[in-house]
């Protein structure tokens, strides 16, 4: 006899699918997600690697005669010898200086002109006299004594150092420190002595270098010039001594800069010109490189470096002359130098057109980096003017981007701060593009070498996360926006994004950004027939749509959103039906490495369709749509998977995902059964995908009456059966889904009893219930409609059946022994909620049953007569 709960378990409905109306839970949500919507997965566009390094290559919308060249000559007659800074804003007049006669310099005493100057700290003398007296220790190759701290300085006081310097005839005594010169060029017939009285008041001169005329013109120290610059510089006692107290610290300032001219005379005399002198030779190339080296070393040492060093174009004739020797591993080190004495203009553009043409070659990416001019040309980028020397940026980032191909520079490059500079620039280029209201040409070309640069760099988490911090993803999306009639600016931008929206975090970001749907769909519009960009754009979309449902919603609102993807569909349908070339009788097509441009963009654009659809309201809307629906039906009624798989899978994915909404205008409702005819074929195949999305769409597609009518007439109610044996949790889990419908009608549940159905039942229980507790629901589910007029058990199951479930289900029923799998907190916590939710009040009441309608009395033997 039943129990008053037992006779209300058998009032209770069969099973269905959980009521779209009704409030779900998170794993209802998840579960009706697995069997009914999905996200689509696909391979990012390939790009081919460029052959040969260019600025542009060789699909390229530029026409020759339309963009700069990559090969060109470079000579020591591409520099100008007279290197200048540039000078911005108003020229103005020189002025009308009306030279003073000098007075006679008959005597030693004839007074200086004196020249009000700023009160000067005497401290800070004393401390600039110390760092040049330490600079010309290093210069030299004598002894010199430790500093001494010179006492405060009184007024009328004599003050002088001890501190000395012996080298041969050679001497010199500046600010109280006697200074020499060891294997100078020339030498001293008698000592060259500079004396420094306490009182400021005298300095004599009594001996120059003799054989500095020896020296080529360029190299000598000064000559006359110096000298006049030492006599303007000399002043006498003055026979009024409180008006030299007065002057005292203007003197002092000139005798500092005095000291500061006769010093780095030395220090050129004795470091620079030898180096100059070897370079002159050009001998050997590798003793000219290594001198090119140690020039550069002394010369930062010397604090000579930069634009300032008044013998710089000395310096930059002998580097220049060095180019026609055509070596590259020397080009570079002179490349290195120019450089780094910051020249500007013409020169500037032909040096980086030297080292844009040396790094055109791989095999020289190891000199490039071993001699790091990485650093300098990021230098260039980051303190020259973009405006006045925008084709030597050009060149100069074309060289940074060949070398950021090379994954040996990537952590160099950003470690040096590439990302921030190439981005820095950027928002310079949409500033003055947005003040001009026009796109400068220039402007363009140098945007494609600084795009294709980040494509490289952002195959690095690092690179990617700075992108993130300075939110550079607007500022692309700005430059599309600005540049959208530059293809190339557009389609390497688009590189960017379909590289970075792979990853969750970047994804988001731009999905954020909501300027950019109406952008992607103006750049479909313009250039739907370019496969190469929009294949990417469709792509980005699909990323940006695959797991958030705010970008499907702001997507879909987008003016014209639905009617553009539908225009490109059409398109690259119709383009595909015309690229496939008729075949022959028993002639297979050639399978190929990767799908057809137009095959590919049908890929990620149904994706996105697949991606939309899950969208509650966005769904149905495509759904209904006569035109989509009709697109992917005739695609999947024309394609083989065998020839175009991820096509063919796609499409019925989308079929899928629009199959869920039971919805009066929907037009596959309307198809439904010529959907149903279309899927036999992919059942049959030997894919096991595509078996698994067809067996998803008739799990949906059989909550309808007619379709169960259709699986029972043609048989695939037995390839349902059959599938429970695949071992495959997806598979059953669908399969079963699809059983479960059929079992609603009364009629057709005797099925489950063909092919040994029940048994495949209880063995996937057995198989998957500990770690797949929404497959288990469902077999449960699928049982108790299959014993809705139970009379008992053993005849309802079987009887090795019935045992089974009864142990099975007690021991699943165990909360400790259900979840004592070894999975973390996370994995524990989701398949509790779905043991709790979802598997224990079915296997609880089919248990119920079970045992309320099975006897435990062995049969009586039946007697022989």
């Amino acid at each position: 006899m039943l129990s008053p709960n037992d006779k209300k378990l058998e009032k209770l409905d069969p099973f269905y699918r959980p009521s779209v109306s009704e409030q779900k839970t998170s794993a209802e949500i998840i579960s009706e997600a697995r069997n009914a919507l999905r996200t689509l997965r696909t391979q990012r566009p390939f790009t081919p690697r460029e052959d040969q390094r260019k600025l542009y290559g060789r699909a390229s919308s530029r026409t020759p005669e339309n963009r700069p060249p990559s090969s060109f000559s470079i000579h020591a007659s591409s520099f100008e010898s007279s290197d200048s800074r540039p000078i911005f804003g108003t020229r103005l007049s020189p002025l009308e200086l009306k030279p003073k006669a000098p007075a006679s310099p008959a005597t030693e005493e004839d007074p200086c002109p004196s020249f009000p100057k700023p009160p000067v700290d005497l401290a800070k003398i004393r401390r600039i006299s110390s760092a040049r007296a330490r600079l010309l220790r290093a210069a030299s190759q004598g002894a010199l004594l430790p500093d001494r701290t010179l006492p405060p300085a009184q007024p009328k006081k004599r003050v002088e150092s001890k501190e000395t310097v012996t080298m041969g005839d050679s001497m010199v005594k500046i600010h109280g420190i006697y200074l020499t010169e060891s294997n100078a060029i020339g030498h001293l017939s008698h000592p060259l002595q500079l004396t420094y009285d306490g009182d400021f008041g005298e300095i004599k001169e009594q001996e120059i270098f003799k054989g500095t005329a020896s020296l080529p013109s360029h190299l000598r120290s000064g000559g006359d010039q110096g000298k006049r610059r030492s006599r303007a510089s000399l002043c006498s006692r003055s026979s009024d001594r409180s008006r030299l107290d007065t002057k005292t610290d203007s003197k002092l300032d000139l005798q500092e800069k005095d000291t500061e001219i006769e010093v780095g005379e030395v220090f050129w005399n004795t470091r620079i010109v030898p180096i100059l002198r070897e370079l002159e030779k050009e001998e050997n190339i590798e003793t000219v490189c290594a001198a090119c080296t140690q020039l550069h070393h002394a010369l930062e040492e010397g604090n000579m470096l930069g634009s300032k060093f008044k013998r710089r174009s000395i310096l930059l004739k002998t580097l220049y002359k060095l180019v026609d020797v055509g070596s590259d591993l020397l080009s570079l080190k002179l490349a290195k130098i120019i450089l780094a004495l910051k020249v500007s203009g013409k020169n500037l553009l032909s040096v980086c057109k030297l080292i844009f043409k040396i790094s055109r070659s791989e095999k020289n990416d190891s000199l490039i980096q071993n001699d790091g001019i990485l650093e300098s040309l990021l230098e260039v980028l980051r303190s020259e003017e973009l405006q006045a020397n925008t084709e030597a940026f050009l060149y100069c980032m074309g060289v940074i981007k060949f070398i950021s191909g090379n994954p040996g520079f990537l952590h160099e490059m950003i470690g040096k701060g590439a990302v921030e500079i190439l981005m820095n620039l950027m928002t310079q280029i949409n500033e003055n593009t947005k003040k001009s209201g026009t796109c400068l040409p220039n402007s363009g070309h140098l945007l494609v070498q600084m795009t294709a640069t980040l494509r490289n760099l952002v195959d690095s988490p690092l690179a990617r996360s700075k992108l993130l911090s300075i939110s550079a993803l607007p500022q692309l999306c700005t430059v599309m926006g600005q540049y959208i009639g530059d293809k190339e600016v557009c389609t390497n931008v688009a590189r960017i994004f379909s590289k970075v929206t792979t990853y969750h975090d970047c994804c988001v970001a731009l999905a954020n950004y909501s300027r950019c749907y109406a952008l992607f769909l103006n750049l479909i519009n313009k250039y739907q027939k370019k496969q190469d960009l929009v294949v990417r754009i469709v792509f980005i979309l699909g990323n940006l749509t695959a797991k958030n449902n705010q970008a499907r919603e702001q997507f879909s609102k987008e003016k014209g959103s639905i009617p553009t993807l539908l225009s490109l569909f059409h398109t690259f349908y119709t383009l595909d039906l015309h690229s496939q070339k008729p075949l022959g009788e028993g002639e297979e097509r050639p399978k190929a490495p990767r799908p057809a441009q137009a095959e590919d963009v049908l890929i990620k654009l149904t994706r996105v369709l697949a991606n939309l659809a899950i969208h509650p309201s966005v769904g149905p809307a495509i759904a209904a749509h006569p035109r989509i629906v009709g697109l992917l039906l005739a695609m999947l009624e024309s394609k083989s998977i065998d020839d175009c798989e991820e096509l063919v899978i796609n499409t019925t994915a989308t079929i899928n995902n629009l199959s869920y909404y039971q919805v009066k205008n929907s037009i596959i409702q309307d198809k439904k059964l010529y959907i149903a005819e279309l899927l036999l074929k992919l059942l049959v195949s030997h894919n096991m995908d595509g078996i698994l999305e067809a067996v998803r769409v008739f799990g949906n597609l059989s909550q309808d009456h007619d379709i169960c009518d259709f699986i029972v007439q043609r048989n695939v109610h037995k390839f349902m059966i059959a599938l429970l044996d695949a071992k495959h949790q997806d598979i059953c889990f669908s399969a079963c889904g699809v059983l479960l419908n059929l079992t609603v009608d009364k009629d057709k549940r005797v099925i489950l009893k063909e092919g040994g159905g029940i048994k495949k039942l209880v063995d996937c229980l057995r198989d998957f219930g500990p770690t797949d507790w929404q497959l288990a629901c469902l077999v449960c589910k699928t049982l108790w409609n299959f014993s809705e007029n139970i009379t008992s058990a053993s005849s309802c199951f079987g009887d090795e059946a019935a045992n089974t479930l009864l142990v099975l289900l007690s021991s699943f029923l165990d909360e400790e022994l259900a979840l004592n799998g070894s999975f973390d907190q996370d994995l524990k916590n989701y398949h509790k909620l779905h043991w709790e939710t979802e598997f224990k009040p079915v296997a609880q009441q089919l248990l119920n049953r079970i045992q309320s309608h099975h006897t435990f009395l062995e049969p009586l033997p039946v007697p022989s007569f």
